[in-house]
């Protein structure tokens, strides 16, 4: 049986990340309900990383909604860029080496359930949502490969209905990357 707080923790993300392909700043405060109850549905299932990335996504998304309101100087609502070349081979390496970290402290301190693969989810979606803060293009590739970690992750846990929406997610952010492109230009 399906549980009713998965299902509105699932109900709140999906408006989330719909209205962020669409590029709107509602993304943000929807975001905060559905993390709070994110880090219940996680820590019952085990997945200790994806409990506590939820507590991050909470603090980003306040951050993320001033940002996208004022912009990161002031000077009005940012702009969709791209991120520097840097900026993406950093953020690759820390999501690596951020996901092998936190996976060998799970997994030598804790039960938690393939805590590699959930510590990657994790460290994946710090970036991705870095990336999303800014307005960065680049958060959509980060976000495929988040979704295509996280969909068996979830499935293997019981948490069903979370892998088909993380599903429908993988497909939301190839059409919002197109659609982000297509502003840029």
């Amino acid at each position: 049986m399906t549980d009713p707080l998965e299902i509105t923790a699932n109900g709140l993300a999906t408006v989330s990340i719909l209205l962020a392909g669409r590029n709107s700043v509602h993304t943000w405060w929807i975001g905060i309900l559905g993390c709070a109850l994110f880090t219940l549905v996680f820590v019952h299932a085990r997945l200790y990383a994806d409990a506590s990335l939820q507590g991050f996504f909470i603090v980003a998304s306040a951050i993320g909604w001033w940002q996208w309101l004022h912009g990161a100087d002031r000077d009005g609502p940012l702009a969709i860029t791209r991120a520097p070349r840097r900026m993406l081979l950093l953020s690759a390496i820390g999501g690596l080496l951020g996901g092998a970290g936190y996976g060998a402290l799970l997994h030598a301190w804790t039960d938690a359930y393939a805590p590699f693969v959930d510590s990657l989810v994790l460290s994946f979606s710090v970036v991705a949502q870095l990336l999303l803060m800014r307005r960065h293009l680049e958060t959509w590739p980060v976000w495929l490969l988040v979704n295509t970690l996280a969909i068996p992750l979830f499935a293997n846990r019981g948490l069903y209905v979370t892998a088909a929406l993380y599903a429908a997610y993988w497909i939301n952010a190839l059409v919002a990357w197109r659609h982000w492109r297509a502003q840029l230009a």
